[in-house]
């Protein structure tokens, strides 16, 4: 598992999860990559963040300490369960694909990670701002299916 900050800007560090995520260690995500992330892209505090709900990232201390933040950038409350709305599925989809499209295939964990880290870096800024530009157009294709899926 890992977790992953990008913006339209730029893209922050890829981190591996050696174990279960839990909301103690989502927090020390938050404070050491999140934070720093933030501050040196979105220095002028435009920065907007946005996660899934998932249970660490809806945890009291995931969320007391983004609200202890919330002068540093601004944090989106998305509905459960709407991948249509996270471009992190469209990221790591882009990514599944290339790890499966190596050659030779990755046969160890360090072999995956050092692939997946490789690929991370190769996505190109203009794919990740196409991405949040499409943001509108998702925002509108979920409003007239009120709420149900959407070609995203």
């Amino acid at each position: 598992m890992v977790w992953d900050v990008c913006s339209w800007r730029d893209m922050g560090s890829l981190i591996r999860l050696e174990t279960t995520l839990t909301g103690d260690r989502y927090l020390s995500i938050l404070s050491d990559h999140l934070h720093s992330f933030m501050s040196i892209v979105h220095f002028d505090e435009l920065g907007q963040f946005q996660q899934d709900n998932a249970t660490p990232h809806a945890s009291r201390v995931a969320t007391k300490w983004l609200q202890e933040h919330s002068s540093d950038f601004r944090h989106f409350h998305w509905p459960p369960k709407s991948p249509e709305m996270n471009i992190i599925e469209d990221i790591q989809d882009a990514l599944l694909h290339a790890v499966e499209n190596r050659s030779p295939p990755s046969r160890t964990p360090i072999d995956l990670w050092t692939v997946l880290k490789d690929e991370w870096c190769e996505l190109l800024p203009r794919y990740l701002q196409s991405l949040v530009e499409s943001m509108p157009h998702r925002v509108a294709a979920l409003l007239c299916v009120r709420g149900g899926p959407t070609r995203y």
